[in-house]
């Protein structure tokens, strides 16, 4: 089987809703990044056989195959087709998985892959049937019966199986913001960001907060203890990754970076929803021969923070190598673009801390959760 080498990651700052980015065109926001990747890795764009982006509420300005739309507004040769995937929060991360899948089944040699979202211009929800995706299914309510299914739901019923305070919550999601803000200040982030106009850095991070502040929130469901400061952002963004073959990297004279040392998607129950990286992550590192001390560094998305800290109880990963940079709490969740985004940071904190194996997984709706583990080279 041939190996998938990652050659380039790069990413936009995550703007804030109604922020720095709200006003670019996501084709644009995708096409930007996508035209950076390329002018960084020096690879001809007529040798990429195939764009495939995450996106999520693919409507409006996100609809009509946004792929191929960005690809396209961004100048590049028009033979090059694209294809736009949803399976959620991990949309941009399964579109790596599928160009990594397209490589070493050795259908394809260079891959574009990546996300984009813009929440400010289609807000959340945006795709959904105004009742939600589930009603009036005969077969959804005779497995599920006729019962609320939503993440809010979902954060809370972890917290209460897992006897996570709202003062633990809070605690991480503070510490969230802490080390974005140290990251940024101590320009970790910066080489794997291309400024959009004038925004230039994430956006979400708040020096302002605190944890009386937090405290002070109003929950977000009646007796429940997730609130507005412990779950993700609303946020834009765009992220795009080179995923090529050892064919690839010698015909073009690239440097690969990493290789995908594993990627998998796992389903769990799709009311609780948001536990599936738990069962997803023991399963990865079982058939990637790895345990959990052998990972360097973790990106565990911050949809909410109690999802985060189950993760953390069941997995006995060190905290200390989890998110090091900040989540998605203080720097924003642009739903599609996020997984995209995740890998990015994650391949360059690997370089910068010298460590050798990384792994990413997500919440998903539905869910699920895609694991990737990357190796550095």
């Amino acid at each position: 089987m041939e190996t998938a080498y990652l050659a380039g990651a790069v990413r936009t700052p995550v703007g804030k809703r109604d922020g720095g980015l709200s006003g670019v065109h996501p084709a644009d926001l995708a096409g930007h990044v996508i035209g950076e990747l390329l002018d960084r890795t020096g690879v001809d764009p007529a040798a990429v056989d195939d764009v495939i982006l995450g996106c999520v509420d693919t409507v409006g300005p996100q609809s009509g195959d946004i792929a191929r739309t960005s690809w396209l507004a961004a100048g590049l040769p028009e033979h090059v087709p694209g294809v736009t995937v949803d399976r959620q929060c991990g949309s941009g991360q399964q579109a790596v998985h599928f160009a990594a899948q397209a490589v070493m089944s050795g259908t394809a040699d260079l891959v574009v892959a990546g996300g984009v979202q813009s929440m400010s211009q289609v807000p959340i929800g945006s795709a959904m049937h105004p009742e939600g995706p589930y009603r009036n299914s005969k077969g959804w309510a005779k497995r599920y019966g006729d019962q609320e299914v939503s993440q809010f739901r979902s954060a809370d019923d972890i917290a209460a199986k897992w006897g996570l305070t709202r003062e633990e919550l809070e605690e991480w999601a503070l510490e969230s913001h802490r080390k974005a803000i140290r990251a940024i200040d101590a320009g970790s982030l910066r080489d794997e960001i291309v400024p959009v106009g004038e925004c230039a850095a994430d956006e979400g991070p708040r020096r302002d907060t605190s944890a009386e502040r937090m405290a002070a929130l109003p929950a977000l469901r009646l007796g429940g203890v997730t609130t507005a400061a412990t779950s993700s952002q609303i946020a834009d963004g765009a992220a795009a990754l080179l995923v090529a073959s050892g064919h690839a990297v010698r015909a073009h004279g690239l440097r690969p970076r990493a290789r995908i040392r594993h990627l998998s998607a796992r389903g769990g129950d799709p009311v609780l929803m948001l536990t599936a990286p738990i069962e997803a992550t023991v399963s990865a590192l079982s058939k990637a021969g790895l345990d959990i001390k052998s990972i360097d560094r973790f990106e565990i998305n911050e949809a909410f923070a109690s999802v985060v800290l189950a993760w953390l109880r069941e997995s006995g990963a060190d905290p200390a190598k989890v998110n090091v940079n900040g989540g998605a709490i203080a720097l924003g969740h642009p739903l599609g673009a996020t997984g995209a985004r995740l890998l990015t940071s994650l391949l360059h904190e690997l370089e910068r801390c010298g460590g050798r194996y990384g792994l990413l997984t997500m919440c998903e709706g539905g869910g699920q959760a895609n694991v990737t583990v990357i190796e550095r080279l």
